[in-house]
């Protein structure tokens, strides 16, 4: 298959627009215009991963966190941070991230943390993106209507709830003059002509209306389509950072601290204890990576604990007078997604027939160690 091909896939369930502004999500090294039979699942680009991937004979490499985060002054083999992106271009293996698009979208990381803990009724922590519905009514002969409905359907219009391919049909008489200018499907120039036409009605995400619109003129037998394309202000879609949600039962301080150590296979982590605390865990708000900004939010959502990485000495300071339990498990536990990622990868091959192996990176590459 084609590394566009398998990309287009994966955008579709983790789009790139989700991402927050400024995350360099996308390809980062190399072309998705070849061929790919390999490809390997890492959270991180590292030396190990780079020769792990050359060693496994790797195609496309999908990651969490985006190689290039900041601009490369020099691309120099001295220097081993940017060799890898030289030995990653010898070996022909194109790297693409999916960065906080990967948190943010519906059955994405932040929803498999709460899956793992048993958290429940999850609601997002940080609201990010809304996505409004449009409509587009657009007017074709009645002997062309069932293309039409198809071609916007297979463009993704029509999708709502569990249902897809919905649409609305409704006959009636178009009439137009040609001009001399014209080039009629129907009729002669200058001579007034009148024809039985349906139209059909759809529904689409704003973010889809450049592949309706496009589909819509690539099926139209006309040479100027009629068409117009409304904004709705019913059906938007919601989507956020973080998770906030409930223990089916509410678990001891200590004992919810040590579940959260034994799902994520932790040797240890940080946490930190309000001044007074609570005797319970009930409700729990998550958000993987550097979420401690996150933590007021967490606050506001009644949270009796915040889990999230990398927390600034100076800010536990302040989360300590907040009566809120904080729990530091680290970056790395985001590693999950390797073997979420390839299982929903081999999902899609099952259902699309391609001809493909998927891995998960056998690299850690968490740089942390407990003595």
């Amino acid at each position: 298959m084609q590394g566009n091909d398998f990309i287009q896939r994966f955008k579709e369930y983790c789009p790139e627009w989700l991402a927050e502004e400024g995350d360099p999500v996308g390809l980062h090294i190399g072309t998705l215009n070849k061929e790919v039979k390999r490809i390997m699942m890492s959270l991180d680009v590292r030396l190990a991963v780079v020769a792990e991937a050359i060693a496994k004979k790797i195609d496309l490499l999908i990651v969490k966190h985006p190689p290039i985060f900041r601009p490369i002054a020099r691309l120099t083999t001295d220097d081993v941070q940017t060799k890898m992106y030289a030995d990653l271009i010898k070996h022909d293996i194109a790297v693409y991230a999916a960065h906080t698009n990967m948190d943010i979208i519906p059955n994405g990381l932040n929803d498999w943390f709460c899956e793992a803990l048993g958290v429940l009724d999850t609601e997002y922590l940080i609201h990010t993106h809304t996505v409004k519905m449009k409509k587009m009514a657009v007017y074709v002969p009645q002997n062309a209507a069932k293309k039409m409905r198809e071609a916007l359907a297979q463009a993704g219009a029509g999708e709502q709830g569990h249902y897809q391919a919905t649409s609305f049909t409704v006959n009636g008489t178009g009439r137009f003059t040609p001009t001399a200018q014209a080039n009629p499907t129907i009729g002669s120039a200058n001579t007034p002509e009148q024809v039985q036409e349906s139209k059909i009605e759809v529904i689409f995400p704003e973010t889809k209306q450049v592949d309706v619109v496009a589909a819509m003129f690539a099926a139209h037998p006309y040479e100027e389509p009629a068409y117009d394309i409304y904004q709705l202000d019913n059906l938007a879609e919601n989507y956020g950072i973080g998770r906030v949600g409930n223990l089916k039962t509410a678990l001891p301080t200590e004992a919810f601290i040590a579940k959260v150590k034994e799902v994520f296979a932790l040797e240890g982590l940080r946490v930190v204890y309000p001044q007074v605390a609570k005797a319970q865990i009930k409700r729990v708000a998550i958000c993987g990576g550097s979420g401690e900004k996150f933590y007021r939010n967490a606050l506001a959502a009644d949270a009796d604990v915040y889990i999230t990485g990398d927390v600034y000495y100076h800010t536990a300071h302040d989360m300590q007078e907040t009566g809120m339990l904080v729990i530091d498990p680290g970056h790395y536990i985001e590693s999950l997604c390797k073997e979420k990622m390839v299982a929903l990868f081999n999902q899609w091959k099952n259902e699309e027939g391609w001809n493909v192996d998927f891995f998960v990176s056998e690299t850690s590459t968490n740089p942390f160690s407990f003595k």
